[in-house]
């Protein structure tokens, strides 16, 4: 009965997708949302023309959509340049309006265009998904005259939500970034706490992307401010002292005593909090004078006094406060090797977090700073322009939307602008799977259509739609934080009252626009995914492949000694390994989505994955601990784990199932390199096929 009952039941992959992912409700965006649409809806009913107001509500949906930024400059990027884009393509889409194949010749050239830029990056992939929505929109309805009014209307409207995203500029300033920087230092004391535990590799992954998000964040406005004293120099300064925390952290795992004791957790755990509160020591001791009045400040001068006393002494101690000294930290007793090396970077970071200088240590963008925007642009163009994997997207979504066009100009299909709007949404590789995505677009449309048909028949149309899109719309950042099917719940209904405003169907625009939504989902998945070889391999091999060849080269860096020493290239390179791991572990939970057998293989992969994760720590453990007395490894030591984790990487791109390995690494087994020989040997290990199974592959047997 029980393995009945599990046939029956949804596959893994589709209930991955359904259930809803844990997440606060996002108060202020959804609070942006709902007045951001329900504005313009009501300035237009009041104006008498309720269609332009719709346009507009259409327009802030888009912004709504592309709120997803913390920082507030780059809020701007985020919503001003897909509103830009999609102001083209609804002009573009509207000036071929009624032109039947010249229409479809357009919408396909647009689509390849979108496809292709979509490959840039996560800004770029919503001004594609923009720019293909408003074309066909604008080719699908038509839009009130003249030809420049409705991307006018659809701009105001997006730029109505950056508008309200800005209202907290003026307060909160440099709050993200702190912010950013803050959690990371708080993700950093979570990672001492968990050191000698199973938990860590868990704390070490949060804090990878704590660490990405926080240096995205500051590296894209560090290339536009390009002052020493301002205070994002400040806090990129904290972030670059992190640098040698994280990698005694790695050592402390391993080999630790007094380092993972509590007080290093809770040390680190107060700079996280020192800077949240934007303070340093002299700021937050003048605070503490004003609240506590003048008896408080007989106190503070008796603190102050602590290691020299009279008003000489304590001229001295201010003196040392606003040179930016930072005060005595009280640590255990470090009892080796990697103990001092967590003691020596726990001082160090709190000297930088302390300090009144911006930069104190001159140490400015140690991990490089963005190129300039010339530089990036030429660069971002013949990457697309010459990317394969940008044309083969580029043409995937192209041959889909001329499909789709194609179809409803053949065949007679009520507002079929709807087929080609489906197939933008779910051939998007970059928002996850194609298959999951095309089967929980079509549940979430169903669920949508069913409100929407609830509203549509019980509301009357005017002024009541005002609160109903306000509550509306203040969903959708809520239900696109908890999953695609979610967010197609919630989108559905909005575009649906939005349309009945341009179009005035009432409840007969329910059952077409489920429809319409089949057949773009069939479309994106038979020509836009079954058709294509690579749809059934996922990319796990190949990232993985390089991630372990950068980490082989990581290996020759780490032990460099001497004047070939590099210490800002191996800071760089072990960053650019866990950013590749950081996309390992993205392609992996995205091709765990996929339908069999492409999701099956996928699972395969995690072990080797966090074998390699091991592998880096281990190199970044005994590195650190050389460099606080431990005897280095010899050059063959190195050289035979370089060698080796080569082969891995050329093994994991010549073939999918790797043949057995027998790796021998000489080396001393009370070494500083011990623990790292381990981890390679079990990492071909996990890679290489059990014997039975390849002598069961073997056609000779």
């Amino acid at each position: 009965m029980e393995t009945q009952a599990g046939r029956l039941s949804p596959p893994e992959w589709l209930l991955s997708g359904l259930r809803p992912r844990s997440a606060p409700v996002p108060w202020a965006a959804a609070a942006r949302a709902g007045v951001a649409l329900s504005v313009p809806l009501a300035a237009g009913l009041a104006a008498g023309r309720p269609e332009y107001g719709a346009l507009a509500s259409m327009g802030a949906m888009s912004g709504v959509i592309s709120d997803t930024a913390d920082a507030y400059r780059m809020r701007i990027f985020h919503i001003a340049v897909p509103q830009l884009f999609g102001a083209i393509g609804v002009t573009v889409g509207t000036l071929v309006y009624g032109h039947g194949w010249v229409a479809v010749g357009v919408l396909t050239l647009v689509a390849l265009v979108s496809g292709m830029i979509s490959s840039i990056g996560a800004v770029a992939s919503v001004s594609g998904l923009l720019l293909l929505l408003n074309a066909v929109v604008g080719a699908g309805l038509q839009m009130p005259e003249p030809w420049w009014l409705a991307p006018v209307l659809l701009t105001v409207g997006g730029l109505f939500v950056l508008l309200l995203s800005l209202l907290g500029w003026p307060l909160r300033g440099e709050t993200p970034e702190r912010d950013a920087v803050a959690a990371t230092y708080q993700g950093v004391a979570e990672l001492f706490a968990a050191a000698g535990t199973p938990g860590y590799e868990e704390r070490r992954q949060e804090v990878t992307d704590s660490l990405n998000h926080a240096y995205d964040l500051i590296l894209a406005r560090r290339a536009r401010d390009h002052g020493r004293r301002s205070p994002l120099v400040r806090l990129l300064a904290q972030l670059n002292v992190l640098m040698p925390l994280l990698e005694a952290a790695a050592a402390a795992h391993l080999y630790g005593r007094a380092s993972r004791r509590a007080e290093i957790a809770e040390t680190v755990r107060e700079l996280a909090r020192t800077i949240t509160e934007g303070r340093d020591p002299e700021g937050r001791r003048t605070e503490e004078r004003r609240t506590k009045g003048q008896h408080a400040e007989g106190q503070g001068t008796k603190a102050r006094g602590r290691k020299a006393r009279g008003t000489k002494a304590r001229g001295t101690k201010e003196g040392a406060r606003a040179q930016g000294e930072a005060p005595e930290l009280t640590l255990p007793e470090p009892e080796g090797p990697a103990d001092r090396a967590v003691d020596a970077a726990l001082r160090h970071a709190a000297t930088v977090v302390y300090a009144t200088d911006p930069d104190p240590y001159q140490e400015g963008d140690r991990l490089g700073r963005p190129a300039t925007l010339s530089v990036r642009f030429r660069a971002t163009a013949r990457g697309v322009l010459f990317s394969g994997a940008s044309w083969r997207y580029g043409l995937r979504l192209a041959l889909c939307i001329g499909m789709a066009q194609a179809l409803v100009s053949l065949i007679e299909v009520e507002r079929s602008y709807w087929v080609a709007l489906t197939v933008t949404f779910v051939l998007k590789p970059d928002f996850g799977s194609v298959f999951s995505r095309a089967v929980l677009r079509a549940l979430g449309t169903a669920a949508g259509l069913l409100v929407a048909a609830v509203l549509l028949a019980a509301v009357p149309r005017g002024w009541w739609d005002v609160p109903v899109m306000m509550l509306l719309a203040g969903l959708i950042p809520w239900f696109s934080a908890k999953g695609y099917a979610f967010q197609t719940a919630a989108i559905t209904p909005v575009i649906l009252l939005l349309s009945d405003t341009l179009n005035r169907e009432g409840f007969g625009l329910v059952l077409p626009r489920l429809t319409d939504s089949l057949i773009g989902c069939v479309i994106a998945l038979v020509v836009g995914y079954l058709i294509w070889p690579e749809s059934w391999h996922s990319r796990i091999g190949d990232r993985l492949a390089a991630a372990v060849e950068e980490t082989a080269g990581y290996v020759g860096c780490a032990f460099t000694t001497g004047d070939g020493r590099d210490r800002t290239e191996q800071v760089r390179r072990r960053r650019r390994i866990y950013r590749e791991l950081s996309a390992v572990r993205s392609e992996f939970q995205r091709a765990l989505t996929e339908p069999p057998p492409t999701g099956d293989r996928a699972a395969a992969w995690w072990p080797l994955v966090v074998a390699v994760e091991r592998i880096v720590d281990a190199i970044t453990g005994a590195r650190v601990r050389v460099e606080h007395g431990a005897t280095p490894p010899s050059g063959e030591e190195v050289a035979a784990v370089e060698r080796q984790l080569r082969e891995l990487a050329e093994g994991l791109r010549s073939s999918e199932v790797l043949v057995e390995v027998r790796a021998v690494l000489p080396g001393d087994e009370k070494g500083v390199l011990a623990p790292l020989r381990h981890e390679v040997t079990a990492a071909r290990a996990i890679a290489s096929p059990p014997r039975r199974e390849r002598q069961r592959r073997s056609p000779a047997e």
